[in-house]
């Protein structure tokens, strides 16, 4: 039988728990069954609105994309009459109501038919900029019968690097596009995050090092970029979190040393290719592996230099979606990774916590008060099983121990539970005495289990 040790100190507070149970996209309602309530429950900081020109649930296509707001660009940019928000402003309600933030996303939808419109450069940047802000002043400041949203975060494009699907044209085109778009927006709004551009990944040397060449090509006066978002599809945890120290190494180089780092599309995938591969990583995104996966990636990014991280995707008509059941929209096992890692989050000071196992990732976490704490445990690794079975060798007896932790009435203890079985239901409760405690739990590979902490 393997074992391992996880440890946890709540008396060292390390940092925050940062954001790393965003998504992309919102809730939805289908034949009058609704997910809004799960988003609640969960505490999902952020929803980027990325691909929700796809949804018909979502106001498709007259939703989000700058071409869908602002279908003639040849129409005077000034004139309210030019542009429809009325599906958006549904859409960012929906999203708002539920306690979830709108991380918008300027630009257009993945096109992968064999013709392109919203992946076309703009033929005047410079209006492009100017439609940019005019959404933005409709959305937070009212304008054409606006809202008020207060939406914090706006990107400039998403994966201009894959062409043609979403920039069908030349890299220094796009360079220019952004450097335009940035300067003018941070002019028009200087307390909001203007970013980008949602790279495919920090990997492509060949596009990104030259979009940060041409920001920074005036050492005095750089393009302004509060944050720099990027994607990573990967079958291993530690491969997500690495790239996050790649991307904080770029804008630490180039002197964005300030910039937040956004890994704003992410999920399992084995191997794009070939398609048999592809199917499988299809079938792991929903499955119990899929949800180990998913609470491992985010100890593992909560432990790098990563700021933000989005789950892509809780659109319900996808098969990127592994958080919900298209016909239900109730929960799949990989919402409950979130669901617990969003306890961490909810407590909020981060404690120093480790584990002697690469194949058990964990993470803790206390309140400001001190009366709550709770640790996050998730097994995985690679194997072909989506469910666990096959994987009897790889079970583990994992010991949670922690200290700087106690009360004079006792410390009540709960463990809840995600196997094959369980979905975050409470296996176990005991009182423990003393400043710390330990518990042995034998773990099937995939299992996730939330140690919760309170003084009695």
């Amino acid at each position: 039988m393997i074992q391992a040790v996880i440890t946890a100190d709540f008396s060292e507070i390390t940092g925050r728990i940062k954001p790393m149970h965003s998504v992309n996209n919102g809730p939805a309602s289908l034949r009058g069954n609704s997910n809004a309530k799960y988003f609640t429950d969960a505490a999902i900081p952020f929803a980027r609105n990325h691909d929700a020109n796809f949804a018909p649930s979502y106001g498709a296509p007259h939703t989000v994309d700058i071409i869908a707001i602002f279908p003639n660009f040849d129409a005077d940019e000034n004139d309210p009459a030019s542009y429809d928000f009325h599906l958006t402003d549904e859409y960012n309600a929906n999203i708002m109501k539920t306690g979830t933030k709108v991380f918008y996303r300027l630009g257009n939808k993945i096109e992968h038919e064999s013709k392109r419109y919203g992946a076309l450069p703009p033929k005047d940047p410079h209006k492009w900029a100017r439609i940019c802000e005019h959404i933005i002043r409709h959305m937070n400041e009212g304008w054409a019968d606006g809202t008020y949203a207060g939406i914090e975060y706006w990107e400039i494009w998403n994966e201009p690097d894959l062409h043609p699907q979403c920039w069908d044209g030349a890299n220094e085109d796009f360079f220019v596009l952004f450097d335009i778009a940035a300067r003018h927006l941070k002019a028009c709004f200087p307390d909001l995050k203007i970013g980008g551009p949602a790279v495919t990944g920090v990997g492509n040397r060949g596009f990104v090092e030259p979009f940060f060449n041409y920001l920074t090509r005036d050492p005095n006066d750089p393009t302004p970029m509060d944050f720099f978002s990027f994607h990573c599809y990967a079958k291993d945890p530690g491969t997500v979190a690495a790239q996050a120290v790649t991307a904080r190494a770029y804008l630490d180089q180039y002197g964005y040393t300030e910039a937040e780092t956004i890994l704003n599309e992410w999920n399992y995938v084995r191997a794009w290719q070939p398609a048999d591969v592809m199917l499988y990583s299809y079938k792991v995104i929903p499955s119990l592996k899929g949800s180990a996966f998913v609470a491992s990636t985010m100890l593992a990014c909560q432990k790098s230099p990563l700021d933000h991280l989005m789950y892509y995707d809780a659109r319900i008509n996808t098969g990127w979606n592994g958080l919900f059941d298209y016909l239900s929209q109730t929960p799949l096992k990989p919402y409950w990774g979130l669901h617990g890692f969003s306890r961490l989050y909810l407590l909020g000071n981060e404690v120093n916590s480790s584990s002697d196992d690469p194949a058990v990732y964990c993470g803790a976490a206390i309140s400001d008060d001190g009366k709550t704490a709770a640790i996050l445990v998730s097994t995985y690794t690679d194997h072909d099983s989506i469910d666990g079975t096959g994987c009897e060798n790889e079970e583990r007896d994992v010991k949670i121990c922690w200290t700087g932790f106690s009360s004079d009435d006792g410390v009540r203890v709960t463990y809840m539970l995600t196997d094959a079985d369980h979905d975050a239901q409470i296996v176990s409760e005991e009182t423990f005495f003393g400043a710390g405690g330990a518990h042995i739990l034998r773990l099937p590979l995939y299992s996730t289990v939330l140690v919760t902490l309170t003084r009695v």
